[in-house]
C-alpha cells in the first residue's frame, strides 16, 4: 500500500512487503509502502528518497512525481555536487543559470558540480522523474560538462555480444566524468552472462517488465517501479521473465577513478 501505487487504507490480507534492506550491502524497495518526504525547494511534488548515505550509498536517488505546477526553483545540487535527472514519463523543463531545455519521456540531463539544476513540470498532467546527486571527485586536467539527451535518439549496444540484452550509455566515456548512467534491457528469457562482482555501486530504477534479481546470491522477484541499491562488491545478476515486455532499468555507476586509501 502507499501513495505511489495508489493503494491506500487497510489491505485485505496480512501486512507484508517485498522490501529487503541490507544496509551497506543491497536493498530492494518496491512502490508498495513508499511514503512522501519533504525536501526544501520542491513544490507540488510527491517525492521519496530512495538511496542515500543512511542506506550505505555514496549518492542520493529520488523518485518524484511533479504534479501540475510542480517545480524546484530553489535549485538542486550546489557547490561540489553533480546532478542527473531522467524523465520516466511526461514533460520536464530543466534549467541552469543560462538556458532551459524541455525533456520528454526518455530524456535526461547531467549538470556538473557547482551548476544548480532547476526543475519544472512542463505539462498539466503529472510528470515522473528519477533524480540523482553525488559529490563530484575531481581529476586534475579533466572536467565534466553539461549533457542533454534522450535515450530514443541513442543507438543501443549489444551487451557483451548478447543480441537479446541491450545497453544504452547516457554520458560520455570521458575521464572528466566520475560516474555514468546506463539503461540495460533484457528480452524475456535473457539474462546476464554471469554473476557480476565489482567495486562499482549502483542505484537502479526499473522502467519496465519483470524479472528475478540476484543480490548477494539471494534471488528475488522484481518488477516495474522497483528500486535496487547495489553496494560495492555485491554479487549481482538478473534474468527477465514475462511474455512481451523487456525487463529494463536505468542505473548509475561510479567510474574513472582510482580508489582512495
Amino acid at each position: 500500500m502507499g501513495y505511489k501505487n495508489n493503494k491506500l487504507g487497510y489491505r485485505d490480507g496480512l501486512l507484508e512487503s517485498r522490501s529487503v534492506i541490507k544496509r551497506d550491502n543491497y536493498a530492494l524497495i518496491p512502490h508498495d509502502g513508499l511514503v512522501k518526504n519533504v525536501v526544501p525547494g520542491f513544490e507540488n511534488c510527491d517525492l521519496t528518497i530512495l538511496g542515500s548515505q543512511k542506506l550505505g550509498a555514496s549518492f542520493v536517488d529520488y523518485i518524484i512525481t511533479l504534479l501540475k505546477d510542480g517545480k524546484n526553483t530553489r535549485g538542486f545540487g550546489g557547490e561540489g555536487i553533480e546532478t542527473f535527472v531522467y524523465v520516466v514519463d511526461g514533460k520536464l523543463k530543466v534549467s541552469d543559470a543560462k538556458e532551459s531545455h524541455e525533456l520528454t519521456k526518455g530524456g535526461y540531463a547531467y549538470f556538473p558540480a557547482g551548476s544548480l539544476m532547476y526543475l519544472e513540470n512542463a505539462q498539466d498532467e503529472n510528470t515522473e522523474i528519477f533524480l540523482y546527486k553525488k559529490r563530484y571527485e575531481p581529476l586534475e586536467g579533466y572536467e565534466a560538462h553539461k549533457v542533454i539527451g534522450n535515450t530514443n535518439e541513442l543507438e543501443p549496444v549489444e551487451y557483451e555480444g548478447m543480441t537479446d540484452v541491450l545497453v544504452w550509455d547516457l554520458l560520455p566515456k570521458d575521464l572528466g566524468f566520475d560516474m555514468n548512467f546506463h539503461i540495460l534491457s533484457f528480452k524475456p528469457g535473457a539474462s546476464h552472462g554471469y554473476i557480476e562482482t565489482h567495486v562499482q555501486e549502483h542505484g537502479a530504477y526499473i522502467l519496465s517488465g519483470q524479472g528475478m534479481y540476484n543480490l548477494d546470491n539471494e534471488w528475488m522477484p522484481v518488477e516495474k517501479g522497483d528500486y535496487i541499491f547495489m553496494g560495492a562488491y555485491v554479487p549481482q545478476a538478473a534474468y527477465a521473465v514475462g511474455r512481451d515486455e523487456p525487463l529494463s532499468y536505468v542505473y548509475s555507476k561510479d567510474c574513472n577513478r582510482d580508489p582512495k586509501i
